[in-house]
């Protein structure tokens, strides 16, 4: 098994890069997600705000 490490990500929405820690991973391995985050916390957080505004 290949040893995880964080990794850098573009945000998809503001262009902002952001990491994608180990410790992230692991708990996104652990939900059973298989895709890694589009989003920053700050965009994921404004996404979800305007979700629940609706």
């Amino acid at each position: 098994m290949e040893e995880k490490k964080d990794k850098t990500i573009k945000c998809v929405d503001c262009g902002a890069e952001f990491v994608f820690t180990v410790r992230d991973q692991e708990f996104y391995a652990e939900k059973g997600f298989t895709n890694e985050p589009k989003r920053c916390k700050a965009c994921r957080e404004a996404k979800k705000q305007a979700k629940n505004n609706k």
